[in-house]
């Protein structure tokens, strides 16, 4: 029996309060505003009151809400700051925490998965979840082969209560919309629905972490746990101590910032062109620093957790990405405009101007044009109101571009690593790692395309 809401109106009822809560609190306000209280101290007050209801039943109902809410909580940097402080507790509970599934329910799930006889399987099993997720939750224990192991266990109905809730999400999802300004929350949401079957699916995640375990197994800033066992509703991979990213971003010196950060931008550029593989759920809940870095135990190493989201580019990123911003970086404004032309990223029915275009994308790309980089919420924000303002020429020239569906996760994927960067106050040296894994960033040498005439 899940311990998820069991009944579809049940967490349909929830969810569909969120809105009237919100109209709720801002007549109140209005009120409040009629008596004489200052409109900003009453608008602190309303998204406090927001945030607070939002949260809490993102995070009780687990599936596709708070799946949601860990999709939005890596876009936190770009709110205002205003807007950001009441919002930035509440978001961060999401990436590491949710209620926990009855004892009895996930002996269940391991009895009828694993066989009755599953505690065999186990030298030591913790009925006390040590982290949980939106769809299933992870258990420490040691394997019979005496490996610590994390046991990650579906919620019952986990699939069903995913897609409910997202369904209802996208009903009002212009309601939602406040909460990133100049972010179209409904293609989120979407894409959220389309990556339901497959996160389900613990056959995928094993494939494509093992896939990552082997490839980075002799990597020395990069460890991903092996995988153990795999059934259905059921993944035991090897167990990895670490700090985990959230406790960083609140707690962590500037050393296991600029570390972190600089690590995060490396898997994030180098994953696709090892494995073809891009993890597609950077939120900071899935990664860890760890001691035993390249330098000793006072370096750093990333933990990388949670394949259950991955983005299959079998010949790495897509070229097209390093070529136009490499001719951004250069000024090559008509070629970069010819290229996203052919790339569908302007539409056949739009002609713009190549000047205007380049003027667009280069503040996006700042942190490409330096030798390193101290990502901040302060940018992240810049960014952010410069493209969501409407009497901003960004604005304008922003809704006449097209995303083609192909490069959606990519950069969704994208502007989330950049979120946790700004979360972390970063110094990256971000250009290294696209001259090293960024294809199509580094021009071809022309003397090597000659090398075999002058070799005959």
């Amino acid at each position: 029996m899940s311990d998820l809401p069991r009944k579809a109106v049940t967490r349909t009822a929830k969810l569909a309060a969120l809105p009237l809560g919100i109209a709720g609190r801002a007549t109140w306000g209005f009120g409040k505003r009629i008596v004489g209280e200052s409109a900003e101290l009453v608008g602190r007050e309303l998204q406090q009151r927001t945030a607070d209801q939002l949260f809490k039943v993102l995070g009780e109902l687990k599936g596709g809400a708070m799946k949601f809410g860990q999709a939005l909580s890596v876009f936190e940097s770009a709110l205002p700051e205003e807007v950001a402080g009441p919002y930035r507790a509440a978001l961060t509970k999401l990436q590491e925490a949710a209620p926990p599934m009855p004892t009895r329910t996930v002996h269940g799930v391991l009895a009828e998965r694993l066989g009755e006889d599953w505690q065999e399987l186990f030298l030591e099993f913790e009925d006390k979840p040590a982290a949980a997720a939106s769809i299933g939750q992870v258990h420490r224990g040691v394997w019979h082969d005496g490996r610590e192991v994390a046991v990650k266990v579906q919620y019952p109905g986990a699939g069903e209560a995913l897609l409910s809730d997202l369904n209802q999400l996208s009903r009002f999802s212009r309601l939602l919309g406040p909460l990133i300004p100049g972010m179209d929350i409904k293609p989120l949401i979407t894409e959220l629905k389309d990556r339901v079957s497959e996160e389900l699916d613990y056959g995928l995640e094993a494939q494509a972490q093992q896939s990552h375990a082997e490839e980075f197994s002799q990597d020395p800033d990069v460890l991903v746990p092996q995988v153990v066992h795999q059934s259905d509703q059921v993944l035991v991979t090897e167990w990895i101590d670490g700090i985990p990213l959230s406790e960083i971003i609140s707690d962590g010196t500037p050393e296991q910032r600029d570390r972190a950060g600089q690590l995060l931008a490396r898997f994030l550029f180098s994953g696709p062109a090892r494995t073809g593989l891009l993890h597609a759920d950077p939120h900071p809940g899935n990664f860890r620093l760890l001691p035993g870095g390249p330098d000793g135990e006072d370096d750093w190493r990333l933990g990388v957790l949670d394949f259950g989201t991955v983005d299959r580019l079998p010949g790495g990123l897509p070229d097209t990405i390093g070529e136009s911003l490499r001719m951004t970086l250069d000024g090559e404004a008509e070629s970069v405009y010819e290229l996203l032309c052919a790339e569908g990223f302007v539409r056949e029915t739009i002609e713009l101007d190549p000047d205007a275009v380049l003027d667009y994308l280069l503040p996006i790309i700042e942190p490409a044009q330096v030798e390193e980089f101290t990502f901040t919420r302060g940018w992240m924000r810049s960014q952010a109101a410069r493209v969501a303002d409407p009497r901003s020429p960004a604005y304008q020239l922003g809704k006449q571009l097209n995303l083609p569906p192909s490069y959606l996760l990519i950069h969704r994927v994208t502007l989330s690593t950049i979120g946790v960067l700004c979360q972390l106050g970063a110094t990256v040296r971000l250009r290294e790692e696209l001259e090293e894994w960024l294809p199509g960033f580094l021009p071809e040498d022309p003397v090597d395309d000659e090398m075999p005439a002058a070799e005959a």
